[in-house]
């Protein structure tokens, strides 16, 4: 297998590295910026391109899209229309989704959208927990996601990549990247209500604050709240059933259950892999998730999520935004 990765930023370094310790093949690189491809090369050892089309004359096997969210629906559609399977990044822009929907009905390929955190082990424990019924019928929970956005890349700039522009801001990013998981959980949502705005002084024209309220549904209320202004990063999920209580705690790596029959709490701990050098997050998930794409192409299991989801999971995104601004509470199909 040949895998073209398209897009040198931090996520296709990233997917260079999880190829490499999984042994998928032989690799190359794209990105029209030369010092990416120098750094790649050089860290690497791979051989990179600033032409895409020099790059898909390599004849690859299957790209790997990283590139920013509003560039994914352009190399997937060739990556398809070319017969090449293909995974995209996380989702913030559904531009031209349809049109890869319909040519992709057509294809032998698999097209894999990223539900990253849908690998996630406590994610998944949640799940299996929620599944045996172990604190009862689930009722309400309270979820927070969020990182002071200068310290997503410390590296570099904020303001200079795509995460400080309105269509593609990076709390609007993660409100699907964590609807994926939290729909995957707990079923599809009826109702979305929430308030977003810009409160803080970052340098950027993004919305820095999404506030949600979900009713799903199998009746379970939902609050979400994703945010860029966090100076300390947090991931706590705290799920209420009519027999107990589920808690994670991303940064202490550990799920927590209470039992109301037995009046105690049971601790797990969750082991995520070691996080890169200057990142937070642990890199199991994203090698799991690569690992199931590689997977899928071997015919040894199906990919968990598609495109039409993806589309399902910015409806979501969008009725948000559309019930902050027009102050509405917004009924889904």
């Amino acid at each position: 297998m040949k895998f073209l990765v398209v897009g040198l930023g931090s996520m296709g370094k990233r997917r260079v590295r999880n190829l490499q310790y999984l042994k998928g093949g032989e690799i190359i690189g794209f990105d029209p910026r030369k010092d990416r491809g120098e750094e790649v090369e050089e860290k690497y050892k791979i051989r990179t391109f600033d032409d895409f089309d020099r790059a898909m004359a390599e004849n690859p096997d299957a790209l790997v899209i990283s590139t920013p969210p509003d560039l994914h629906t352009k190399y997937a559609i060739i990556a398809a229309k070319n017969d090449k399977h293909f995974f995209t990044e996380a989702s913030v822009v559904d531009e031209g989704m349809d049109e890869l929907i319909d040519i992709c009905k057509n294809k032998n390929i698999v097209a894999a959208p990223s539900c990253t955190m849908r690998f996630h082990p406590a994610v998944k424990k949640i799940r299996e927990l929620v599944e045996k019924n172990v604190i009862g019928k689930p009722l309400a929970f309270t979820y927070h996601s969020g990182q002071y956005l200068p310290d997503w890349h410390p590296w570099e700039d904020y303001r200079k990549f795509y995460v400080a522009k309105s269509e593609t801001g990076a709390a609007r990013e993660i409100v699907p990247f964590e609807l994926a998981w939290l729909t995957w959980v707990f079923g599809p949502i009826n109702f979305i209500s929430c308030f977003k705005g810009k409160l803080s002084k970052l340098e950027a024209d993004i919305d820095d604050v999404y506030q949600l309220i979900l009713k799903f549904r199998a009746g379970i209320l939902g609050h979400v709240l994703v945010d860029v202004v966090a100076r300390v990063p947090y991931r706590i999920f705290r799920l209420l059933g009519e027999e107990g209580v589920v808690e994670w705690n991303w940064v202490e790596k550990r799920v927590k259950i209470f039992s109301a029959k037995d009046n105690k709490w049971t601790e797990l701990s969750v082991d995520e892999g070691a996080p890169e050098k200057e990142y937070i997050a642990g890199e199991k998930m994203y090698m799991d998730e690569m690992r199931c794409f590689l997977q899928a192409i071997e015919g040894k299991t199906s990919y968990p999520y598609t495109f039409e989801e993806d589309k399902k999971i910015l409806g979501f995104l969008y009725a948000a935004e559309r019930s902050s601004d027009q102050n509405i509470h917004v009924k889904m199909g």
